[in-house]
């Protein structure tokens, strides 16, 4: 029976027709556009951020590569559709749930580790982990290496055979005295003379001793202030079992005196090695920024007042920052502090 071409059917194709046309023209629209776009960006690339390429790889994988193709687009359609597979593998990425694998150390235990090695060095790993173990830290003694190598300390062997100042001082601390000179120049009826000023340091304490001041610090000057030092009753010396000095030639008196009649051991610092002496270093630098290299000296008493009264004055009115910030002799006086602040001055109100 032949096929009857109903008015609706004609209708329908031509509806149909009509459509397609509307959307060849809007794709045709959108490819200008694009194109236009395109061309204003040049070589520049545009960044999406992940909801846009979410959304558009959504959309190509629905339209498909071959149709991709025949459309102008701002990326590629192989672009598009990795996106589209990366939201797949995405989709069954369980990276997130994965437990960590070995717990990290605590800080605290890495300081506990690191403070028993520096101040043990015959503590090997299963020394420091046995006494962790005493705390209720529960590590491997490989653990304790590593924590260790990651802080550059030895194993015990090596750090037996290669102890620091640090220690050795720490172990001495209470009888360890420093000497050393200072130069100071001062106007006399013979012009002007380089004086000598020979102080000493109790390391612990920071207490200084002014030995002498002389203008020829000869052999016969130096055994008596050694004699002086080391009187057995008041001596600034009485109680010292090591002494450290430089290689000056005018400590040769002293070291000889020393050797021979008292049990103080003489300590070489190395050949130009002021460093070694920092201690004694730093107070001649603060003697003369905060008063020697302020005034003019006429004669040995003026130098000695000054020399004296800043003595004074570093030890029972200056704030000692190696010493927590405190005073080396503070005076208890609570009347003093109940009535109000005072102000006491020293060599013409430079010290104060």
């Amino acid at each position: 029976m032949p096929f009857l071409l109903q008015p609706w059917h004609l209708m329908l194709a031509c509806l149909c027709g009509l459509v397609n046309h509307r959307q060849q023209q809007i794709i045709e629209f959108q490819n200008a556009q694009i194109e236009a776009l395109l061309k204003q960006l040049g070589k520049k690339r545009l960044l999406l951020d992940d909801d846009q390429r979410r959304l558009l790889a959504v959309k190509a994988h629905v339209i498909g590569r071959k149709a991709l193709r025949e459309l102008t687009t701002i990326f590629t359609p192989d672009t598009i559709l990795r996106w589209h597979r990366e939201l797949v593998a995405k989709k069954f990425d369980s990276s997130d749930k994965r437990k960590p694998g070995r717990p990290r150390i605590q800080q605290v235990i890495v300081g506990a580790i690191v403070r028993f090695a520096r101040e043990n060095p015959t503590w090997g790993y299963d020394r420091i982990q046995g006494v962790l173990k005493n705390l209720k830290y529960h590590i491997s003694d490989s653990r304790v290496g590593n924590v260790l190598k990651a802080h550059g300390i030895e194993p015990a062997p090596d750090r037996q055979r290669t102890p620091v100042w640090s220690t050795f001082l720490k172990a001495h601390w209470n009888s360890i005295f420093v000497t050393n000179f200072t130069t100071v120049e001062v106007w006399t009826r013979y012009g002007l003379v380089t004086f000598y000023v020979l102080a000493v340091m109790h390391l612990k304490t920071r207490r200084v001793h002014i030995a002498g001041i002389t203008p020829s610090p000869n052999a016969t000057w130096m055994k008596q202030v050694c004699r002086d030092l080391t009187d057995c009753e008041d001596g600034f010396l009485k109680d010292a079992s090591h002494l450290i000095v430089d290689r000056d030639t005018s400590f040769i008196a002293r070291r000889d005196f020393l050797d021979q009649n008292t049990d103080t051991e003489v300590v070489l610092l190395p050949p130009k090695s002021p460093n070694l002496n920092a201690y004694m270093e730093r107070w001649f630098r603060s003697l003369k920024s905060e008063c020697l290299d302020r005034m003019i000296f006429f004669g040995q008493k003026s130098l000695e007042n000054a020399v004296r009264e800043y003595v004074e004055h570093y030890h029972a009115e200056r704030n000692h920052q190696g010493l927590g910030n405190e005073l080396i002799e503070p005076v208890d006086d609570a009347e003093s502090v109940a009535g109000g602040i005072e102000c006491h001055e020293r060599l013409g109100s430079m010290l104060k």
